[in-house]
This record gives structure tokens, C-alpha cells and sequence, in this order.
């Protein structure tokens, strides 16, 4: 009785260390980055510094919308890594004197995320600096924000996205709000 104790004892302690050093190690920034990467930082880190936004949030909106593949299409036709559509990407472009402009552009990593960055700043200027505000406006368009906020649909706060009427636009701020969280514990510290 005594030897079985002494070997359920040492089975309990084993998966006990087991359990602990497997979260110890889902838990490790290292074992973390390998899902949550930073392709392109270096580029995301000067664009979004030209207009103070945190690089974390647009690795977070990247992460989202293309799962930072370059050549990614939507099937509304956004394109590349931003997930731009192109007749916003040409205003875009006018407004960044970019001459020359042509929508497969939109697939070139360093295109997508000046003009995404430049976009999302845009959108949170036009929405007196809400963030939350400019992410479903990137994701719903800026006219159906306008719209929820203004007819008080949704108060354009992140605690109250359950009042936004797309589905899609509330998961979608979800998942960067959370995305973004990770990025800055991951890589901010």
C-alpha cells in the first residue's frame, strides 16, 4: 500500500510540473511571437510614427485583415496586406501625390501599409480621435459609423460594440482590440 502511494504521489507530482511548465512555456513572449509576428515592423514603425500611432496597433489591424499575407484579396476586392480597396487606394493616392498609382501596388508591402496607416490616421482624425471609432470605420465605412454614432445606434465606444449593427464590423473590432492588447504585452515590456 505504501509503494502505491508512493508511486501515485510521484505520478501527481510529475504531471503537476508537466502542467506547470507547459503554461510557463505557452506563457513565454518567445513561444507567443512565433503567432503573433512583426513582418515589415521596421517599415510599420516609420510610417506609423510620422502620424504618433503605436506600430503594435496597425500589427494588430495587419494581423486581422490579411494574416500578413501580401497577396491577399477580399472578396469585396480589398487587397494586399491593409486589405485596401482599390478606389480608396486611388484617393489615397492622389491625397499622397503617389503618381503613377495602380491597384496591384496595393501588393507591395511597403504601398499597403503607407496607405493603410495614412488611412486609419485619417479615420481617426475625421472621428475627433476616437480610435475605436476610426477601426470600424476602416473595417464598415466611415458612413455607416457617422451614421450609428450620430443617430445613437452606438455611442462609438469600444465596451458598447454590441450596439453596432454589422456582425462582422463588431468581430472585427474585437479581434484587433484583442490582437493589439497581445502585441503591446508581447513586444511592449
Amino acid at each position: 500500500m505504501i509503494f502505491r502511494m508512493g508511486c501515485l504521489t510521484k505520478i501527481i507530482i510529475t504531471i503537476l510540473i508537466v502542467f506547470i511548465a507547459f503554461f510557463v512555456f505557452l506563457n513565454s513572449h518567445w513561444f507567443q511571437r512565433l503567432f503573433y509576428p512583426i513582418p515589415h515592423f521596421e517599415h510599420v514603425q516609420e510610417e506609423s510614427g510620422k502620424y504618433n500611432m503605436d506600430p503594435y496597433l496597425i500589427m494588430a489591424v495587419m494581423r486581422v485583415e490579411s494574416k500578413f499575407n501580401e497577396n491577399a484579396q477580399s472578396s469585396r476586392g480589398a487587397l494586399g496586406l491593409m486589405q485596401i480597396m482599390p478606389e480608396t487606394a486611388k484617393w489615397i493616392a492622389q491625397e499622397l501625390k503617389v503618381e503613377d498609382f495602380h491597384e496591384d501596388m496595393l501588393r507591395e508591402p511597403k504601398t499597403s501599409i503607407t496607405f493603410g496607416i495614412w488611412y486609419i490616421n485619417h479615420l481617426i482624425r475625421q472621428f475627433d480621435g476616437n480610435i475605436v471609432a476610426a477601426l470600424a470605420a476602416y473595417n464598415g465605412g466611415q458612413t455607416n459609423v457617422r451614421k450609428w454614432i450620430n443617430t445613437g445606434v452606438w455611442s462609438g465606444k469600444y465596451e458598447d460594440q454590441d450596439d453596432i449593427p454589422f456582425q462582422e464590423t463588431r468581430n472585427y473590432l474585437y479581434k484587433v482590440i484583442t490582437d493589439y492588447k497581445i502585441y503591446k504585452k508581447i513586444y511592449d515590456s
